[in-house]
């Protein structure tokens, strides 16, 4: 069988069979597509473990959590418009009350006051308005409510932004596996 794609140049003239194990279809047993082998590289590790018959389940059943509705695991889209309204709200407060216009000093403001506005929030009450506007409500693993330590070890890392752009399987940014605290739909 000739490879299309070794040139007959390089062989000298003659055709060439691929030798096996080097992605020749005698390494599959002829059975594969290429293109199913860099459709299924290309749609990741979960598309093709999916595909050979591993059942992941629904985000937050390992948990104990409902598949839909309250208390199953909020959704990223509810999650993110939450954080565009909390931190709109914390640059206004910034704008308005602290500083004398927008500049740098706006923003590090603002970030003082959206940490302040998250440990006190969801430390008392389990949302902040931005959350409680898309009815999510912030819990601890297994104890229904979030321990003040937790919220803080929450909202430092939640600050930092990149543990909150690290997700696990189930929908969790890495500063809620962290603090062991779980984002639910109310």
């Amino acid at each position: 069988m000739r490879d299309p794609f070794v040139s007959l140049k390089l062989t000298g003239g003659r055709p060439t069979d691929p030798p096996v194990g080097h992605g020749s279809p005698a390494q599959y047993g002829g059975r594969v597509d290429k293109r199913q082998a860099i459709g299924s590289w290309l749609s990741g590790p979960r598309a093709a473990a999916e595909e050979a018959g591993v059942d992941f389940g629904y985000r937050g059943e390992q948990l104990g959590l409902p598949e839909s509705g309250p208390g199953s695991i909020a959704r990223p889209g509810r999650r993110l418009g939450a954080l565009a309204v909390d931190w709109g709200l914390c640059l206004l407060i910034a704008y308005g009350l602290i500083t004398d216009g927008y500049g740098q000093a706006t923003g590090n403001w603002a970030l003082l006051v959206f940490f302040v506005l998250h440990v006190l929030t969801v430390g008392t009450v389990g949302f902040t308005p931005g959350k409680r506007l898309f009815g999510l409500r912030v819990v601890g693993e297994g104890t229904g409510t979030a321990a003040p330590l937790r919220v803080v070890l929450r909202t430092v890392l939640l600050c930092l932004a990149i543990p909150a752009l690290v997700w696990d399987r189930d929908g969790r940014g890495l500063h809620d596996r962290l603090a062991r605290t779980v984002e639910v739909r109310i």
